[in-house]
């Protein structure tokens, strides 16, 4: 980059459960789970995520969920905020368009791992990507699959800033 700009790369990781996965978990699954995880990317003064909605944005914290539980710091980029917003754009064109997503399969985590690499070309925790694989692998996770298949995450970051809101 010819200006020499570095950007501060985070993972925001909020547990949906709000502890109740670790309380819950080893009655329920048979193993200990220590949360049920959104994450976005947080980079350039805005947290970047993925739902229902398709791929959204808002100031850090601002969605409905608050502050994150916990944040991981991925490095930085030298990545220019221009081409990030061009590579937003192709994702929300092509792999991250609303109706693709899938709680289980192509979700949050999956865009954040995805946006990490491009970004910083570090990967997101693994006790965050392997967790639908391990709750699935459980016969409570196969008895509950058919319902959880038909469920949308959708934590809105639309709060009336202007500028920030669906990609």
């Amino acid at each position: 980059m010819a200006d020499g700009s570095s950007f501060n790369v985070k993972l925001y990781i909020y547990d949906m459960s709000k502890g109740l996965a670790r309380q819950l978990s080893p009655m329920m699954l048979g193993k200990q789970v220590e949360g049920i995880w959104h994450t976005s990317i947080v980079v350039y003064g805005e947290e970047f995520f993925f739902g229902g909605g398709g791929i959204m944005s808002c100031f850090p914290g601002g969605t409905i969920l608050g502050m994150s539980d916990s944040t991981v710091d991925l490095g930085n980029t030298e990545v220019p905020r221009d081409l990030f917003q061009e590579y937003l754009s192709s994702l929300r064109e092509s792999t991250y368009r609303p109706e693709k997503y899938h709680l289980f399969e192509h979700n949050c985590n999956t865009f954040s791992a995805e946006v990490a690499q491009f970004l910083t070309g570090s990967k997101i925790p693994s006790y965050i990507t392997d967790l639908p694989s391990e709750v699935l692998a459980t016969p409570f996770g196969q008895a509950l699959r058919p319902f959880l298949d038909s469920v949308t995450i959708t934590p809105s970051g639309d709060n009336g800033m202007h500028g920030y809101g669906q990609w």
